[in-house]
C-alpha cells in the first residue's frame, strides 16, 4: 500500500510540477501561441486527425512508449467525449496488436523475456486461472506497465475478445482522467487568449469533477492493489470470494 501511495503522489506531483514548468516557460516563450497553432493545424486535418491520432497512440503502446501526453492531447485537441473515445480506441487498438504479436509471431521469445520478471511470473498463471478478473485488476493497477501486460495476455489461453473487452473497461477510468486534464488545458488556453469567460459555477464544476475523478481512481487503484496482493499471496485460491463475483465471463 505504501508503494501505491507513492505512485499516486508521484503522478500528482509530476502533474503539478509540469503545470508549474509550463506556467514559467509561458512567461519566456510564446507557448500559448504555439499551442493554438498546433491545435488549429490538427483541426484543419478534419477526419484524418481522428484517424491518425488513434494510430499514433496504438504505435506508442506497441513500442512500450509512455502515452500519457497523447492521452492529455486527446482532450486538448478533440474535447472531452470525442477525445476519450479516440484515445480509448487507440489504447485498445495497441493492446490488440500487442496481443496478436505475442500470440502469433514472437510467442517463444516473449515467453522467455517476460517471464524473467518475478511479477510477470506470478501474473501469467493468475491470468490463466482467473481470466478476465486479473486483466481488469491489472489494468486498474497504477503500478503495472499495462502496455507490457498486453504482450503477457497473448501468452495465455484467454480469448481475444474477452481480453480486449476487459482491457477497455480497465483502461477507461484512467484514460478519462487524462483526457479530462487535456480538456481543462484547452479551457485554460481559451481563457488565457480571452476567448472564454467562464462563471464561478463553471470553475467549481470543472474543479470538482477533477477532484472527484482523482479520488475515485485512487479508491479503485487501492482496491485493485489489495485484490492483486491477495491473488499473489494465495495463488491456488480463486479470487471470487474477494471480488464477490461468480466465475463467469464473456
Amino acid at each position: 500500500m505504501v508503494k501505491f501511495n507513492r505512485a499516486i503522489y508521484f503522478q500528482l506531483g509530476g502533474l503539478a510540477l509540469g503545470a508549474l514548468v509550463i506556467s514559467v516557460v509561458c512567461r519566456i516563450f510564446p507557448i500559448v501561441d504555439w499551442l493554438a497553432e498546433i491545435q488549429q493545424h490538427v483541426m484543419r486535418l478534419g477526419a484524418w486527425s481522428a484517424i491518425c491520432y488513434p494510430l499514433l497512440y496504438a504505435s506508442c503502446n506497441v513500442l512500450l512508449l509512455p502515452g500519457g501526453v497523447l492521452s492529455i492531447g486527446g482532450g486538448f485537441f478533440f474535447g472531452l467525449w470525442w477525445g476519450f473515445l479516440i484515445v480509448l480506441v487507440g489504447n485498445v487498438g495497441g493492446a490488440a496488436i500487442s496481443f496478436w504479436i505475442s500470440r502469433s509471431l514472437g510467442r517463444r521469445w516473449l515467453h522467455r523475456r517476460l517471464l524473467r520478471n518475478p511479477r510477470m511470473q506470478a501474473l501469467e498463471p493468475a491470468v490463466r486461472r482467473e481470466g478476465w478478473k486479473i486483466i481488469l485488476l491489472s489494468q486498474l493497477h497504477p503500478l503495472f506497465p499495462t502496455s507490457l501486460l498486453n504482450y503477457l495476455y497473448g501468452l495465455t489461453p484467454i480469448r481475444f475478445r474477452t481480453c480486449m473487452l476487459w482491457v477497455a473497461i480497465g483502461q477507461a477510468p484512467g484514460v478519462f482522467l487524462y483526457v479530462y486534464l487535456g480538456t481543462l488545458g484547452q479551457l485554460g488556453l481559451n481563457l488565457f487568449r480571452g476567448k472564454s469567460h467562464p462563471r464561478i459555477l463553471e470553475y467549481i464544476i470543472w474543479g470538482g469533477g477533477l477532484v472527484t475523478l482523482i479520488l475515485v481512481l485512487s479508491m479503485m487503484g487501492r482496491l485493485a492493489l489489495r485484490l492483486m496482493q491477495a491473488v499473489e499471496e494465495q495463488p491456488t485460491k480463486k479470487c471470487d470470494s474477494v471480488l464477490g463475483l461468480e466465475d463467469v465471463g464473456p
